[in-house]
């Protein structure tokens, strides 16, 4: 019985320290490495996709210094808005 009574207490102990770990993920903002190549990442899947609809439209060219710059304003913009 005394080792089950111990073995409850344990878990009380726990169920605090994990209750803090998961506010912590819940509010943690991460690496900033991580979200920079993450932003990097779908800004460019983003630009690619609107470069091609622009050149399906004949409106511009789909090349890849138009998707990269399309990609760099992207990520600028995501950045200043996020900050």
């Amino acid at each position: 019985m005394s080792g089950e009574s111990e073995r409850a207490g344990d878990d009380e102990g726990r169920g605090s320290d994990t209750e803090e770990r998961e506010a912590e993920i819940e509010w943690g903002e991460g690496d900033p490495r991580v979200l920079f190549v993450m932003n990097l990442v779908l800004s460019t899947a983003f630009a690619a996709v609107v470069v091609y609809g622009l050149s399906y439209l004949d409106l511009a060219a789909f090349s890849v210094v138009n998707v990269a710059s399309a990609a760099l304003v992207l990520t600028a913009v995501t950045y200043l808005v996020t900050n």
